[in-house]
């Protein structure tokens, strides 16, 4: 079976590449689109090189019963990945993408999770309480921030000397080694009829 995602991005697209570059050649699995809620997110101009059309959306197109038919049939998407994308997920997308939509979470939810939860306010967090490790959650995407049924979780290790700046270096790593595999994990596992 032939599978379409759509990427939403906020930021500079590591990421968001990292994906493009692991499906770039698949065989039943293709990035078909990238969605930013900023027009001057990197995102865009770092995967403009691989021809992936790009959409550029406000809160309100977001929410709209139109963005979910033109995802569908501009673009046949058929899976998202939210990767750094900041805007809330309205109701609308939540229902039409219901167990077809996935986010990456930069700590080990639930710890951390939730509005105001995100890049660097994170690490700050995790830094503060004095953790000895952090991690990354890929999760389904719900009506609650962060708090969709979580997937699966890979952790780190954090010395008491690291930095913020360390933190955030060490599960970044974390995301560039693995997202792009679990997602290609999770759509062979929904094919096969297991979620």
């Amino acid at each position: 079976m032939r599978h379409n995602i759509a990427i939403f991005v906020s930021g500079s697209g590591t990421n968001c590449e990292n994906i493009v570059r692991h499906f770039a050649h698949h065989p039943s699995i293709q990035v078909a689109l990238v969605v930013s809620s900023n027009p001057r997110a990197g995102a865009i101009s770092r995967i403009k090189p691989y021809g992936i059309p790009t959409l550029v959306v406000d809160r309100e197109r977001l929410a709209s019963e139109a963005f979910v038919q033109q995802l569908r049939s501009d673009f046949q998407i058929d899976f998202v990945v939210l990767a750094g994308f900041l805007m809330r997920v309205p109701d609308t997308l939540t229902r039409a993408f219901d167990h077809r939509m996935v986010n990456i979470h930069p700590a080990l939810l639930p710890r951390y999770g939730g509005k105001g939860m995100y890049g660097r306010h994170v690490h700050e967090a995790v830094k503060a309480n004095g953790e000895a490790e952090t991690g990354m959650t890929i999760h389904w995407v719900s009506s609650v921030i962060d708090g969709g049924a979580i997937i699966s979780q890979f952790t780190t290790a954090i010395a008491p000397t690291d930095t913020v700046d360390d933190i955030a270096h060490k599960e970044h790593e974390l995301e560039m080694a693995h997202f792009p595999s679990e997602i290609e994990r999770i759509i062979a596992t929904m094919d096969a009829g297991q979620v």
